[in-house]
């Protein structure tokens, strides 16, 4: 299974122009078959990164229903649709991504996706993404054994992160090497602390943790707290 991710810098005069076009114009044209849908449209939430930037997840079952759903957007049904976005954005950070061997999120049953737009509680996830300059293999390693093996030994009433997927870039369609950690928020207390601790965050303090072992394979990352959208097929 594929993902596209995109990350779009929106027009801030068309920010809910964009938002409906995928509300009631994106998400109900995938329909028309079981092999691609939309899972998450995210906002940067408020005073945590850059103004009208919106992050996009779409599910494709395979190779072939991303060359169907690029021909529907090039010549086909969605040009004008596909026009109708690029009019309401200054530009887009597109990437085909799959999930790691140890990803909890694997495969996605399309067809159960919701499609109807309807309310529901917000969420909000972390969002990291790690550039390493070692093999990318040995990056997801160390996330695997050091990360989230860690995270999964931290009681449910303690844990600030839900890992719900890992993403690394598929051959040719992306950065290489890059990954993607998508982190759904679950103690907001908690987060609070994190973001107003007075500790001084330097990993080279703190041997033996995996802040300090990730120094070895990377040096530059990017963490942003993206907030779903009331209406975003998964939350």
């Amino acid at each position: 299974m594929l993902f596209m991710h995109e990350t779009h810098k929106v027009i801030g005069r068309h920010v809910a122009e964009f938002e409906d076009l995928y509300r009631h114009g994106w998400m109900g044209a995938l329909t028309g078959s079981d092999d691609v849908r939309l899972l998450w449209y995210l906002n940067h939430a408020m005073g945590s990164g850059p103004a009208y930037q919106v992050v996009t997840i779409t599910a494709l079952a395979d190779g072939r229903a991303w060359e169907h759903l690029a021909g529907r957007m090039i010549e086909g049904d969605l040009g004008d649709l596909a026009r109708r976005i690029d009019g309401c954005r200054h530009e887009v950070d597109a990437k085909l991504v799959m999930p790691t061997s140890w990803s909890a999120l694997q495969t996605v049953d399309l067809a159960t996706v919701p499609t109807d737009g309807s309310d529901h509680e917000l969420s909000v996830y972390m969002h990291d993404t790690g550039w390493p300059h070692a093999p990318l293999d040995d990056y997801l390693e160390l996330w695997d054994r050091d990360y989230w093996q860690h995270m999964h030994t931290i009681p449910p009433e303690k844990q600030l992160l839900d890992i719900v997927a890992c993403f690394q870039t598929a051959h040719g369609a992306g950065v290489r090497p890059e990954a993607i950690l998508m982190q759904k928020i679950m103690n907001y207390a908690t987060l609070g602390s994190l973001l107003t601790s007075a500790e001084e965050y330097d990993p080279t303090t703190w041997p033996g943790t995996y802040m300090h072992k990730g120094l070895t394979i990377r040096d530059q990352w990017e963490s942003k707290l993206l907030r779903t959208s009331s209406w975003s097929p998964l939350w």
